[in-house]
This record gives structure tokens, sequence and C-alpha cells, in this order.
């Protein structure tokens, strides 16, 4: 054991653990990070090699025999009941029921919502009330459930927490000054998985970039970069305050409000949100843009009501085109893989871009064996810097910046800087060495969001790109983006004048002007890049999709056994750009009729604008209404989860069957929705892909009024 494993050891006992054993079992089960390492703790607190093989088998037996996966919930229940009670490993949350006037707590692997529990339990770990904790929980059974309160089938014998349930702040930064900068940036490094011996100081500090939306409020972070470099990885498994959103796509309703339920979206219960393979989002209503604008700006938004949240937002994606080619375009910049709905004023409100391209692909050299703080203990001291400290002021009061700052560029440095000294000096004191390292990383990645701009915007709105400080020398330092040093084409990209109407002739007055000396810049110098050979020319964006030509009346006519007329390929274009859709039709009984129904509902989501769907319909019966209105319930549940709101009625008089938008157009089908044969066998072709089955003998009219 190295020295400064010895120090980690003895200064944050408990709180640490081998991070390259954590790797090894990882591989071979899907358990969280902080589940392994607790386990790693108990049996692997050595560095003896033959009784690490003796823990590594001891911590997967235990995740055999005790760690619950939901698909065996039903299992883990009948094994409490057949032994009368057993040890698990699951998440436990605990909730007050108003009306009982008692808590009860839940296990979300295990399936039981009701389980009784003693107040000690809760009361000793806090964090049992606020969204959960995983626990080491021995799990009763009830033999002789009783009535009311005591109507339970399993009970809580003993609970001992995984995570971290309290966490000390004062104790933290106590400890923490007890490690140079260097000790305490490499421990940090370690913590993540990597070892800092094996990175240049530039590539650490890339890496602590990563961790800036962890630990500062409302930052705006962006990194683009080649495939293979752990992008995703800091955001999905660092920290249980934070999330990653993969797939591109997401709604106004689940980010930010779902004006339906009176909610706030996720943007209300999250440190940071991370959206990764940014270049595949999909904005289908307009109005999220604008309002993701306002939140970046200022940390708020209004739908109806005004929303404050701190959570901030990070960007990640790919760069499949040569960095040099595109520093050197005139037609390209470094945004290019962002979706064009992300246009200059979203750009503009990046506080950092990351220069992704020179972080290493992961390989196991750059992969620590050392010691590393327990993720969640590191994840604790990360949201309490994140809610309770804010060190912009002081950042303000001691930066001094030079002339060709804007206020977005002020406020993206000083943010930026603050994170850093949260991350490396929780007590928000560091050298003036130290900040300067860190205003001069803070400056560069403001400098390289400017750049861009520049080189997309046509006049001279972004033009002042060349950012500097003035150090405690008194020397003016300006800072510069090491790919684009010396290329004309980024820093001086070509304008498109105006030329005026009327040819005039000005005699300039000559003004004094100063020569600033420029010191070097003080990160670490980095060679611009290589051209690369033609193979790595930069790929030509796709051309656009071919404009729909504008909606016509039309007339259609299904035979009897047709295929390829799903409700969109019939009239889905017809829905584009509507927001409310009235559906009037008598047979939305049986089961088959309300799938219809729902196939239409979720055209309807996809249309991406529609926010009110309404359905008039009929009942033979009441018994056949009240089957009906359940399942019509469900629906409308679901639908109020994508913002959609949702409401019917049982008519007495049988409606026309016709669909309408709110844009003018009317939808009528003879049949209905009913327009297809009824698949034999949910396993049959055809069950799900509404193109794929076979038809009734159907005319429709889709004309506008």
């Amino acid at each position: 054991m190295n020295a400064l494993n010895d120090k980690i050891n003895a200064i944050f006992p408990g709180r640490v653990v081998r991070k390259d054993l954590v790797q090894r079992v990882k591989k071979g089960t899907n358990a969280p990070t902080f589940v392994l390492e607790f386990l790693l703790a108990r049996y692997c607190a050595t560095d003896d090699p033959d009784e690490i093989e003796a823990g590594l088998a001891a911590v997967n037996e235990t995740l055999q025999g005790n760690f619950v996966r939901p698909n065996e919930s039903n299992a883990a229940q009948s094994l409490v009941q057949q032994q009368g009670s057993h040890k698990f490993i699951d998440k436990v949350r605990v909730t007050h029921n108003e009306k009982e006037r008692r808590h009860w707590a839940e296990m979300e692997n295990f399936g039981s919502r009701r389980i009784a529990i003693n107040d000690n339990h809760y009361r000793g770990n806090p964090r049992l009330l606020e969204g959960g904790l995983w626990c080491e929980v021995v799990v009763g059974y009830n033999y002789e459930p009783g009535e009311g309160d005591d109507d339970y089938t399993f009970h809580i014998e003993e609970l001992r927490p995984i995570q971290v349930s309290r966490f000390d702040f004062d104790s933290f930064v106590k400890e923490r000054g007890q490690f140079s900068t260097d000790e305490w940036r490499s421990l940090i490094l370690r913590s993540i998985g990597m070892e800092a011996d094996n990175l240049t100081d530039r590539q650490q500090m890339h890496y602590l970039a990563r961790l800036l939306p962890l630990v500062e409020g409302n930052y705006n972070f962006i990194e683009l970069g080649p495939r293979g470099t752990g992008k995703s990885y800091t955001f999905s498994e660092f920290s249980p305050y934070s999330t990653l959103i993969s797939g591109g796509q997401t709604t106004t309703a689940t980010l930010f409000y779902n004006k339906t339920r009176r909610q706030v979206g996720i943007i209300g219960y999250w440190d940071n949100i991370a959206f990764d393979e940014v270049a595949g989002i999909k904005v289908k209503d307009p109005g999220t843009i604008q309002i993701l604008k306002d939140y970046m700006a200022n940390g708020r938004f209004s739908l109806g009501t005004e929303v404050i949240a701190p959570a901030s937002l990070a960007f990640i994606g790919n760069i499949d085109d040569s960095i040099a080619e595109i520093v050197r375009s005139a037609k390209h910049d470094l945004f290019k893989p962002l979706p064009p709905e992300f246009d200059l004023a979203v750009i503009h409100r990046f506080h950092l871009y990351l220069a992704g391209w020179e972080i290493p692909s992961n390989a196991d050299n750059l992969l620590t064996v050392q010691y590393g703080f327990i993720t969640d203990y590191m994840a604790e001291a990360f949201h309490h810097l994140f809610k309770h400290r804010n060190y912009f002021s002081a950042v303000k009061k001691r930066a001094r910046l030079g002339p060709g700052f804007q206020g977005r560029d002020e406020a993206a440095v000083y943010k930026t800087v603050a994170g850093f000294i949260k991350l490396l000096h929780p007590n928000g004191e560091c050298t003036d060495d130290e900040f300067e390292q860190y205003l001069t990383y803070a400056i560069e990645g403001r400098r390289r969001v400017k750049e861009q701009l520049n080189k997309r915007k046509a006049d001279d709105e972004f033009a002042e790109i060349h950012l500097a400080y003035i150090n405690t020398r008194g020397e003016t330092v300006e800072v510069h983006c090491p790919e684009s040093i010396g290329i004309a084409a980024t820093l001086n990209p070509r304008r498109h004048q105006v030329a005026p109407e009327t040819p005039t002739i000005t005699t300039p007055t000559a003004a004094p002007t100063t020569a600033v000396a420029v010191a070097p810049v003080t990160a670490q110098p980095v060679p611009p890049p290589a051209v690369p050979a033609a193979a790595d020319a930069i790929t030509e964006p796709a051309a656009p999709p071919a404009v729909l030509p504008a909606l016509k009346d039309k007339q259609f006519t299904i035979r009897y056994g047709d295929t390829g007329c799903s409700y969109r390929s019939l009239f889905g274009d017809y829905l584009i750009g509507a927001r409310k859709l009235v559906i009037e039709d008598p047979y939305i009984r049986r089961d088959n009729q309300i799938r219809n129904l729902l196939q239409l509902c979720e055209l309807a989501v996809e249309a991406g604008t529609i926010k009110d769907i309404s359905l008039v319909t009929t009942a033979e019966n009441p018994t056949q209404q009240a089957e009906a209105e359940t399942k019509l319930e469900e629906i409308k549940d679901t639908l109020a989860d994508c913002d959609v709101a949702f409401t019917f009625r049982f008519s007495e008089k049988i409606p026309d069957r016709e669909i309408r938008t709110d844009t003018g157009w009317h939808i009528q089908i003879d049949r209905g929705l009913e327009i297809y044969q009824g698949p034999l066998s949910s396993l049959k072709i055809g069950a799900t892909n509404y193109d794929l089955r076979p038809c009734m003998e159907t005319k429709g009219h889709i004309f506008r009024k």
C-alpha cells in the first residue's frame, strides 16, 4: 500500500475502497456501484491477494443470496413466507399514510409497498423519508395478520443502510485540510476510477470538469468528442442525484412542467440532468426550446406558473469529423453535431465547452488500482456543495477579467471557477496560482463557445473572442483554444457586409492606442492538430427531408384484406399542428376497440402539439359502460404523463363517426376506428404493427371546413 493509500485509509476509514475491485465485481452483476462498494469494504479491506480472492468470493455469494432482482420479487416474498425471515439487499423507502396515520416501508425490488417498520429505523435515517436508501434489511413474515393498522404481511426486523444516511460537511472540510491539492485531486480522480499518475495535468482538468454540473447549480455544460471516453458513464454512475436521459427525446411535460397534472417535471428533482447523444434530440413542440432558453439563462421558466429550479444541464455527444478539418472549415464549426433547433441563443447559454477530443479512450492503463472514495460518500459531498455552498460572489471579487467579456461570458467563467473550487477546495480557499489555473481553463471553455458563435453569425455580434484576464503581477494574459491557434477560418471568419446605398466619405480621427503585452497562456500548451488525410474529410450533412406537399381534401377506399393502412398512413399528416382532437365513435367499448383508440392517442402524442383529446361514445348498458370507463380512465392517466388532457363522455344519442381537429380537418370513416380485422393471436403478424394488419372493407373522406 503506497503512502497516499495509507493516508486515505487513515483519514477516511470505512469511506474508501479499492476501485479496481469494483470493476472486477461489476462485470458480473447489475447491482448498483454503492452496493458493490459496501460489500467490498466489508470483505476486501486488505491488500493480501489471498484474502482479496476470498473476499471477492464472499461478495459474489452475498449478492447471489441476498440481492433482490426486479424479476425475482415473487420468489423473494415466498422465501420469507417459508423461512419466517430473510436478509435482503434492496432499496427501502418510507412513506407516511395520512389516512392511517402511520408509516409504511416499501422495498423496490422485493415488490411490496406495505411493510411494517419501527419508527426507530427512519428517525435515525432521515433519507429513508427523502427518496429512499439502499439497505441491508431483514424482512419477517406476519403469520397472524390483524385488522386495520395491523393488517400487513411483512415487517422489517433489522435495517442497516448501505448508503450514507448522514453527511458531516464540517468533518469533510477538516479532513480535506490534511491533504495537499495534488493529493486531493488524485483522490477525486481515483474515486471516479481514473489514475491521476497516468494522466497529464490537462487531462486531469478535463475529467474534473465533467464533475462541475454535479457541484455547481444551474450550470450549462457541453462535451462533444469521440466515442468510448466515458462521457455518459460519468453522469450515470457517480451520483444518485444525477440522471441520464438517453434516446434523444423528452417532452416539456416530463422535463419542465406537466400542466395537466400541475406537477413540476424532473427539472425540480435532480441536481443534474444529462442528455446523452445530443445529436439525436428530437423537438416536436416548438415551445420546448423557448422554455429551455429561459431556464438555461435564469434557472426559471413560466408555464402558467413560475418554476424555479437549481438543476444543471449537461449535453454530451459525439463528433465524427476531424477536429482539424472543422476548425479550418469556413462552413462548419465545433457545434456541427447539434440538432438545428439548438440555435445561437441556446449555444450562447453554454457555460463551458469541454474539448472531448482531448480525453483518451478508455484503456486499462488509465484505470486506477488504488483506493478512492466510496461513490455514495463522494456523491453526498457533491450534493452538499451543490445545495449549500455558493462561491460565485467570492470568485467575482477575485477575478480580474479583460475588456472583451460580456455579461454571459463573465457569468460562465465565474461559475466554472466556483465549481473547481468546490471540487478541490471545499472550504473556498485556494492559492493565487491555483485560482489562475482554474480561471484559465474556464476562459478557454467559454472562448470555445464564442469562437463557434462567431463563425455562425454573419455580423460582429460575437466577434470579440479574444478573452483575457489580468494576473497577480498585473500582466494581461489572453487565453486561447489549442485547436484554433493560428487558424484564420475560426479566428477571422469571412463576413458578409451590406454595401451602403450611397457612397460616403469620412475622415477618421486617429485615437491614441496603447499596446497590451500578452503573456503566455498558463495552461499546458497543446500543439495544433495535424491536418488529416483526405479520408478524414468532413462528411457533408444529409440533404434535408423533402417538404410535404400541402394537404388537400381526399377520399379513400380500402378493400377487404388490404394492408398498409395504419392510422398514421391514412391521416397522420392531417393531425400535425393541431392542439385539440375530438373523436366521435359509438363503438369504443370492447377491448379491441379501446386498443384502436389507444393507437390513435399514441399517434396524437407523436404529433407533438396535441394537448387535448375528447371522446364521445355510447354503451349498451351500465355494466358495459362501467367496464369501458375503467379502461378509459387508464388511458386518461397515461396521457396525463404526456401532458395531454383526455376527457370522455357516454351519450344516449349515437354520434357520427368522425375525428375533428381544431385546424379544421374532418376525418370521416364509415367504420369509425374499427377498420381492422382482429388478429387471431397476439403472436400473429399485425398484432402490434397496424400497417401489417389486414383491413375490413372501408371508405373514408377527409375534408376541411
